[in-house]
């Protein structure tokens, strides 16, 4: 049963009344809260338990955080022993931990190209708004204070901070809180299918407003889950670089969602053969286990901050390179390594699209499979009003825990899962969409 055998039902009950006093989740939603709520108590490898101690298989990895899985051995014990030394100092001025030293080597040896000097956060939102402030502060310092404005893509997310809104481009997260960061203008998302258009528009985008205004491009090379992980057409992003090369334009890679492992390869770029000025990472980055992102820069950007008083990057975070967080990133990038995760996640996730492809494919409800590695989507047909919130519902109450972006269906699973829990997944979402079609009278 889980830690929810442990719970009486009137605590439960007086827990979720709590819940609903006392917390504002993150992106509520109303409708959801007003349905039910849920308390999750217990994990454990690819399963989660509620307080009721009902399991479930997560398919999106607590978004996309937990990528080594709940409750692992190793990386719970490097924090314990890390507690055992200091749980905590902050990065600050001239002072920093063994933790944070180790892991920011690390991390210079598993980024690609020259990446190589990270400033901490706590996630990735901060990570992107601390790349673009990056961006800003090095063309300034070197004597080009017009270069303030910001491009990036339609229908794309970098983070909930004023700046990171205002380069997301997506209207939702943006409405509430305009007039947004000035100097943000956006590019047209990347399709495969394009034909090339997407990147002939953003050459002309940056010719139009001048590329000596340009600070910084940011994009994520593969977008994330709220459009299915679609992958750009051939060439667009190595033509991207050499723009950026062209003009001056700092690229920065959002790469929060598609860092360590996730798709196949370490780092998402690393399908194009590219490497950004910056790259930002978080989410998965500490398995989960204590919050951590980054911002991790070239050699020739982080030393313009470095050589001379007054010239220092302007940018900290209390908890950045938090101590605990730190040797859990270690822990976690041992795991990854030793367990051949990154691999596991190639194989995986070409044996999901072959599952789905086979399995998935009959229903009429079905469009196509998108994405990546272990980034996958289930697009469904765009004519049924409602079918991807339906279908989360019921698998949630099949023991499936399924993000969906509308009629998204979108897979991040923890690297660890395997072929037996992926066969299990494909046999609920095939449960789903025929329970799915005989509700819609389809």
């Amino acid at each position: 049963m889980g830690a929810g055998s442990q719970i009486s039902e009137p605590d439960i009950a007086q827990l979720k009344r709590d819940a609903l006093e006392y917390i504002l989740p993150t992106f509520a939603r109303n409708d959801r809260l007003a349905a039910g709520v849920k308390i999750m108590a217990r994990g454990d490898g690819v399963y989660l338990y509620d307080a009721e101690g009902n399991k479930y298989l997560d398919t999106f990895a607590s978004l996309l955080t937990s990528i080594c899985g709940h409750h692992h051995p190793d990386i719970a014990a490097a924090i314990r022993a890390q507690l055992d030394e200091i749980e905590f100092y902050p990065n600050y001025e001239d002072t920093f931990t063994i933790p944070l030293i180790r892991l920011a080597k690390k991390l210079a040896a598993i980024t690609p190209g020259e990446l190589a000097v990270s400033i901490f956060t706590n996630s990735g939102s901060e990570a992107n708004e601390s790349a673009l402030k990056m961006a800003r502060q090095y063309h300034l310092q070197n004597g080009q204070p017009r270069r303030f404005k910001v491009i990036a893509r339609r229908l794309s997310y970098h983070g909930v901070t004023l700046g990171g809104v205002s380069a997301t481009g997506l209207q939702w997260f943006r409405e509430y809180f305009e007039p947004l960061v000035p100097g943000c203008l956006f590019a047209p998302e990347a399709r495969q299918d394009d034909g090339g258009e997407s990147f002939v528009r953003l050459r002309e985008m940056v010719e139009f407003e001048g590329p000596e205004s340009i600070s910084a491009i940011i994009m994520d090379p593969i977008p994330g889950s709220n459009t299915g992980y679609p992958m750009p057409p051939d060439g667009y992003m190595q033509a991207v670089r050499e723009l950026c090369d062209t003009h001056g334009i700092i690229l920065v890679f959002d790469e929060v969602q598609t860092s360590f492992g996730k798709s196949g390869r370490w780092f998402g770029c690393q399908h194009f053969d590219i490497t950004p000025d910056i790259m930002t990472v978080g989410k998965g980055f500490a398995g989960g286990y204590v919050p951590l992102a980054a911002a991790i820069a070239t050699p020739k950007i982080a030393d313009s901050f470095r050589q001379e008083v007054g010239r220092e990057f302007r940018n900290g975070i209390t908890f950045g390179g938090h101590t605990l967080g730190c040797a859990a990133a270690l822990a976690v990038i041992d795991v990854i390594e030793k367990n051949k995760l990154v691999d596991n996640a190639a194989k995986m996730g070409d044996y999901l699209v072959e599952q789905l492809e086979t399995t998935v494919r009959r229903h009429r409800l079905f469009s196509h499979v998108s994405g990546i590695g272990l980034l996958r989507a289930i697009n469904l047909v765009d004519d049924v009003a409602g079918l991807g919130d339906w279908i989360r519902d019921w698998c949630f109450d099949h023991g499936m825990i399924l993000r969906n972006n509308g009629n998204i269906l979108v897979f991040a699973p923890a690297l660890i899962i395997t072929a037996e829990q992926i066969d299990w997944v494909v046999d609920r979402i095939d449960q789903a969409l025929s329970e799915a079609a005989r509700h819609f009278g389809l």
